[in-house]
């Protein structure tokens, strides 16, 4: 078993591939936008230009899986992927949903359903905002939502004592080419892996979609496995996998997290929150 894998399958099949348990799981989950998916997305428009009239995915949806997706199943599915809570404080696992504002409390509820009993809900702001069909409103998104799900124990927390925010930068991610209408922040999602996982720890995303996830658990030094169901979006992603996750050892990963805390290294995006004092 590599310390990477992504698998074009079903997460509901991941007993089969024999994979270790996670300490993290993050997923960005459906949203069900139905053929309102573009609607804050530029793409709606002719190069992205309201000017130029709208473009052939006016009106269609992201994904025709979406509506197959039952968040109730995933939910379990998920519960079962996590490692046990251990018995010892400060390192017990959590899992990380991304999904629109109104799914939240939705999400909350099926976690106390399905043994995690405690949640934070969490905001990633923007310095823009994509809704390009509501550019009239005096008042625009900008922020992207999730919630962190744990059981009894907090999680385990790499913040070096610092206050974590539960409102954070969401940083551009200007180096990773974009292959999935929904793909997150590498940059962002380096920040979490590295405040909820310790070198080598087990990373799981459910719903991979480029599999950005697990490139940034790759950067950080941690086994990162990963489900896509859709042929197209798996085959980018295993050719993003290859051409920018890094061959890197887990002692060259352990020793840069040493240099960090302590203070070697000053690099503004490894910074976990730009409102820290």
């Amino acid at each position: 078993m590599r310390d990477i894998e992504l698998f074009n399958d079903h997460f509901q099949n991941f007993k089969v591939y024999g994979i270790p348990k996670a300490q993290l799981i993050i997923a960005d989950v459906p949203y069900n936008l139905g053929n309102n998916a573009y609607a804050s997305n530029p793409k709606w428009y002719k190069d992205g230009d309201n000017k130029n009239g709208e473009s052939e995915l006016a009106g269609k949806q992201f994904f025709d899986t979406d509506k197959d997706f039952r968040p109730a199943e995933f939910m379990h599915f998920c519960s079962k992927m996590l490692v046990k809570e251990p018995k010892e404080a400060g390192k017990s696992p959590c899992m990380i949903i991304f999904c629109a504002f109104d799914q939240m409390m939705y999400f909350i509820e099926l976690g106390q359903r399905y043994g995690f009993q405690n949640y934070i809900p969490l905001v990633f702001r923007k310095n823009y905002s994509p809704q390009v069909l509501k550019a009239n409103m005096k008042i625009v998104g900008n922020c992207e939502y999730g919630v962190l799900l744990y059981r009894d124990k907090l999680p385990k927390f790499n913040n070096d004592g610092r206050m974590v925010f539960n409102c954070m930068d969401f940083p551009r991610d200007s180096k990773t080419p974009k292959i999935h209408p929904t793909q997150k922040s590498v940059p962002l999602l380096e920040k979490l892996i590295r405040l909820f996982t310790d070198p080598g720890d087990v990373v799981i995303d459910p719903c991979a979609g480029s599999g950005t996830t697990l490139l940034a658990a790759r950067k950080c030094g941690r086994k990162a496995y990963g489900f896509e169901i859709k042929k197209d979006f798996y085959a980018d992603a295993i050719n993003l996998l290859e051409t920018y996750a890094p061959p890197m050892s887990l002692f060259d990963v352990v020793e840069l997290d040493r240099r960090r805390v302590k203070g070697k290294i000053q690099n503004k995006q490894d910074n976990l929150f730009s409102d820290e004092s």
